[in-house]
């Protein structure tokens, strides 16, 4: 009867690097936690990429070098890991966290559609607005971490 009632149970089994199982008995947790590791693996082959380019190459290259392009990228980690933060210490639910991601996807789009454009690198307009952009997430990732 005890193993009949967990063939019933549909509860995914997740093995992390370190061997340990976790179980995860949502599936909206579920895929927020794939949403997360989605985005730090975007984030990890991000900063790979800007390591191993060379500066001025042509269309669509990365300058590691260019400060307006350090400065959006920086406050974009920054970000990332304030959103982890939240996400780890339980004071963002699942819902404020997508949001989140969605918005913070939605500015690495245009600064890449912008970089595109010039090169590599960001007008001091384009980088502006981005800025702007940054700011309001900032301050919506303070609000949902203390309402």
């Amino acid at each position: 009867m005890y193993l009949r009632n967990l063939a019933w149970q549909r509860v995914p089994l997740l093995l992390s690097l370190a061997g340990v199982q976790i179980r995860m008995t949502n599936k909206f947790t579920t895929s927020l936690l794939i949403l997360a590791v989605g985005g730090l693996m975007f984030a990890g082959s991000a900063a790979a990429q800007t390591a191993t380019t060379t500066s001025g190459a042509g269309p669509g290259v990365v300058d590691p070098g260019h400060p307006r392009v350090n400065e959006v990228n920086g406050r974009e980690g920054n970000q990332q890991k304030r959103i982890a933060n939240g996400i780890n210490n339980g004071s963002l639910s699942p819902k404020e966290t997508a949001n989140l991601e969605k918005r913070e996807a939605s500015v690495r789009r245009q600064e890449a559609r912008d970089m595109a454009k010039h090169n590599g690198h960001l007008t001091k307009a384009e980088q502006r607005q981005l800025n702007h952009r940054e700011n309001k997430i900032s301050k919506s990732i303070y609000k949902d971490k203390h309402n």
